[in-house]
């Protein structure tokens, strides 16, 4: 085939063997590369039929309670790996004033769950969302920084309850203790007649930074926390 040139040549270059042999080698490596590079894989199809939980949480910053629905799908069903793992998240509640971004926030979970892979990282993002106005007390006398923060515990207690997530907690001696030393400590408080607030610990207790409860009191010259047990003599 004939080419016609119809520009001034300004200059030009042979090619040998050897550059045909290099464009070669470097294209080969350019192709190893890209292999090495993970694939994710296709969304997961939604089946006919899903299980799942609805959790209720009532917090004083909205008027109306919400309702957050998560469903499963089970995987390998019928085989030694069978497991449930999050396919969906729907949250539903009288309250239209968080009605946009709900539904914003829903969506792109849902999506990450229906991608696979490990979706428990969601449950840090969602807690590590402050609330610029301070978040609240729920009860039983836990902090939380905001309301995404409270979605994510919702979704962390799911996570554990199908066993994605290992569930946090004191062995049966550690609790055990707890329990002795709360006791302990509830006693003499009622002898010396302190008022308790009402998720039971004194009310001059301060916040648990491991538990975010209200249970911190000063216990044989620690400051101990009687939710959890943290203490800052170890």
């Amino acid at each position: 085939m004939t080419v016609k040139i119809e520009k001034k040549i300004v200059g030009y270059a042979l090619v040998n063997e050897q550059d045909k042999l290099d464009a070669a080698n470097k294209m080969a490596e350019q192709k190893a590369e890209s292999a090495k590079v993970l694939q994710i894989g296709e969304p997961l199809s939604r089946p006919d039929k899903l299980v799942g939980n609805t959790y209720k949480i009532k917090t004083p910053v909205t008027e109306h309670a919400l309702y957050i629905t998560i469903n499963d799908v089970i995987m390998n069903e019928g085989t030694q790996q069978e497991h449930r793992r999050p396919f969906e998240i729907f949250i539903n509640s009288k309250n239209m004033e968080h009605f946009q971004w709900i539904v914003a926030l829903t969506r792109v979970m849902s999506a990450v769950f229906r991608k696979g892979g490990d979706v428990t990282f969601l449950v840090e993002e969602l807690k590590s969302v402050f609330e610029p106005s301070g978040g609240y007390f729920k009860k039983g006398g836990k902090f939380i920084p905001s309301l995404v923060a409270e979605i994510g515990e919702v979704v962390e207690q799911h996570l554990q309850e199908i066993g994605m997530l290992k569930k946090p907690g004191l062995d049966q001696h550690q609790q055990k203790l707890v329990d002795e030393k709360r006791t302990e400590y509830m006693e003499k408080q009622a002898v010396a007649g302190e008022e308790m607030n009402a998720d039971g610990f004194p009310k001059g207790a301060s916040v648990c930074l491991k538990c975010s409860t209200k249970a911190v009191i000063m216990m044989d010259g620690c400051l101990t926390c009687l939710n959890c047990g943290e203490s800052k003599c170890g």
